[in-house]
């Protein structure tokens, strides 16, 4: 079989694991033993769907697009860096440090600096969609900043890094599948707009996502109060918000 042939099989078939496991994980019971099994396989399709990109990208640039090129490197960024921090939010979680160490930095300064770059080439010809997504790498950047500052009083920052970084692989998951899939399901239809459902949908249902997320999950756990002169619960009523 031709290899650019078996890197674009390999490829679609990562990617259908990948749907597959992320829906699975997210509608399981969080924490429970399938749910762990189920978000380690989705991972591992994560990082095929990576490593059968790279020839990808070249057979890109054979084909004299160095653009498309550019851009595709850039997402296989974007979904290395939700992958390790899916990975390591959840390894790390009793080790704050360990987490926010040296190779957190890497890459997170590599998507930033990919973002800030495919913006200039996205002002360069005239593309928003390279301006957008480019945008999602700045700002992700920025995020990990203010997400190290804050893990310092939030002893769920494991918890937000995770379903954060599994936020963001699922954009890219879907992003595939429509982009792949619409164009067969739907071939009458203007490709273009096609193009813009299908990249621009599922970045608008992460930030729903991540909305909802933040208000299940995001709240500090209500603290008892106590009185000054004894351990028992303080008779003040604790309202239920």
């Amino acid at each position: 079989m031709d290899p650019s042939k078996l890197a674009v099989m390999l490829h679609i078939a990562a990617g259908t694991v990948a749907l597959a496991t992320f829906w699975t994980a997210g509608l399981v019971k969080k924490g429970s033993p399938l749910h762990r099994r189920v978000g380690q396989v989705y991972l591992l399709a994560m990082l095929a769907i990576v490593l059968t990109g790279i020839p990808l990208v070249l057979q890109v640039i054979a084909r004299g697009q160095p653009v498309g090129a550019l851009f595709l490197t850039y997402l296989l960024v974007l979904v290395g860096n939700a992958s390790w921090s899916a990975w390591r939010a959840i390894r790390d979680r009793r080790d704050r440090a360990a987490y926010f160490g040296p190779m957190y930095w890497f890459v997170a300064a590599l998507t930033a600096g990919s973002g800030l770059a495919i913006i200039a080439l996205g002002v360069q010809t005239g593309a928003v969609l390279l301006q957008v997504f480019g945008g999602v790498g700045a700002f992700a950047g920025i995020g990990a900043f203010h997400s190290w500052r804050r893990s310092a009083t939030d002893p769920k920052w494991w918890l937000k890094e995770h379903y954060g970084a599994m936020i963001g692989n699922g954009v890219a998951t879907h992003i595939a599948f429509f982009g792949i899939g619409l164009r067969g399901l739907l071939p009458g239809v203007d490709p273009q707009l096609l193009q813009q459902f299908a990249w621009f949908t599922p970045l608008a249902g992460a930030l729903v996502a991540a909305w909802w997320l933040g208000r299940k999950y995001g709240r500090p756990a209500p603290s008892r109060q106590t009185s000054p002169s004894s351990s028992q619960p303080s008779p003040v009523p604790r309202l239920n918000t």
